[in-house]
């Protein structure tokens, strides 16, 4: 990171240049969902040195009405411009913004801090945390209906259609905001796609992620139709997910890597797994954290459903990609279960936490499972120690509500916060009576 001073200057110098009027200062709520608000740029400077204060009563998760003056303290070192909006004469600007209270100390609630506090715990173990995360998501013609774009499959190189120069466009746009991309390809259901973006340090990576899903939103609206990252938008197709690839670096080496192991991984990596494994079924309320997410975890469709990992096998919940000589910095434990429309901050936090805590703890790892997991009977599995990820959100939110790791991660307010909005949203859920009932128990009942 530049020295704040030089970035804050970088930005005034940067936003007299490009003839920048607006500034939008963007965060995000308990549950992910973008915020933001202007300003002009006669108000830049003090906003990078005293940041900008905003009612946070009306923002879930944020506080309640006695306490809520909230100050948005802007991060330099996030300044980009908006590639989609004019350039010359009113140019517009973003940063991501800390969220603290009047008096300066961090607000609790704020996700980007949650992440932040446990990526100092790393550090303060002697650690970096990378991730790069494969976003999937659907283009439709509107918001209204799931009607596709085109009927390719996997890498399909379909005839040149609207959805090749959406795909195109993004990446064009990412690139221009300073976000490096690896891949971009049709993924496996109609008019599914995926945009890799390259891996960095996970605070970078989740302001990334927040940016990557407006960037595709943005690009499918200006071209009159819908992308979403809802996980499992159509009946019978793969849904969406996130699979978020990780690893630990102890300076410029991978603290993942190991050239004696079988596996080329270090004990380090295999007590980080291990605590992965073991804290999945109590964090995945964060990393799949809406109703429509467990439409996606369930078997079939290659998402995971059970607590296993291996090599090869896209059935288990971790593969270990496999090790190309002179590639130690590519050792890597790719999490498979989450999805894209989870909070990036929090999921990026309860995934480290939950790693660092078998490092801590040397949990032991189980062995892996190369087998189609999907294909063994419920004996075996239970016979092989083999456990499963939560069926719905009610049953992630109980497992949630009793980790001490996750309250410890997020911290009371966000905790609590979260919880709660889950809680309503699962209620409201369960008395609603479903087209699938209608049609199901109507004409016999």
């Amino acid at each position: 990171m530049a020295d704040k001073k030089e970035s804050k200057e970088y930005v005034l110098k940067m936003a007299k240049e490009h003839d920048v009027k607006f500034i939008r200062l963007w965060f995000t709520d308990v549950l992910g969902m973008l915020k933001s608000f202007a300003i002009t740029v006669e108000e830049l400077e003090t906003a990078l040195e005293e940041g900008m204060g905003f009612d946070g009563s009306s923002i879930e998760g944020f506080a309640r009405i006695d306490e809520s003056d909230m100050i948005a303290l802007p991060d330099p070192d996030t300044f980009r411009l908006l590639p989609w909006r004019p350039r010359e004469h009113q140019a517009v600007g973003r940063m991501y913004c800390d969220i603290v209270k009047p008096e300066g100390t961090p607000f609790e609630g704020d996700p980007r801090y949650v992440l932040k506090k446990i990526l100092k715990r790393a550090a303060d173990m002697g650690y970096t945390f990378y991730v790069g995360p494969e976003l999937e998501y659907f283009y439709f013609k509107d918001s209204k209906s799931t009607e596709v774009l085109d009927a390719g499959g996997y890498f399909d190189m379909i005839p040149l259609d609207m959805a090749t120069d959406l795909r195109r466009d993004s990446v064009l746009a990412l690139e221009k905001m300073g976000i490096a991309v690896e891949y971009s390809h049709h993924e496996v259901a109609p008019s599914q796609h995926e945009i890799d973006v390259r891996y960095t340090d996970a605070l970078t990576m989740a302001d990334n992620v927040m940016t990557y899903r407006l960037v595709v939103k943005q690009i499918a609206l200006n071209a009159g139709v819908y992308a979403t990252f809802m996980p499992k938008p159509l009946f019978g197709e793969n849904g969406s997910g996130m699979h978020v690839h990780q690893s630990l670096f102890k300076g410029d080496s991978n603290a993942f890597f190991d050239r004696n192991d079988s596996y080329s991984l270090s004990q380090t990596a295999k007590y980080y797994i291990a605590g992965l494994l073991r804290h999945a079924p109590e964090f995945t309320s964060i990393t799949n954290q809406w109703i429509n997410s467990y439409k996606r975890l369930v078997p079939g469709y290659e998402a995971p459903v059970y607590l296993s990992w291996a090599r090869r096998n896209r059935s288990d919940m971790i593969r270990v990609p496999e090790y190309k000589p002179g590639r130690e910095k590519a050792t890597r434990a790719e999490l498979r279960s989450p999805d894209p429309a989870c909070n990036p901050y929090l999921a990026f936090a309860v995934m480290l936490a939950a790693g660092l805590e078998g490092i801590e703890k040397k949990y032991e790892l189980p062995a892996p499972v190369e087998e189609n997991v999907f294909e063994m009977t419920e004996a075996e599995r239970a016979e092989r120690g083999i456990g499963t990820l939560p069926s719905s959100l009610n049953e992630a939110i109980k497992l949630t509500e009793n980790s001490e790791l996750v309250r410890r991660t997020l911290g009371d307010h966000c905790f609590n916060a979260f919880l709660e909005n889950k809680k309503l949203e699962w209620d409201k859920y369960r008395i609603q009576v479903t087209e699938f009932e209608l049609k199901r128990y109507l004409p016999i009942l």
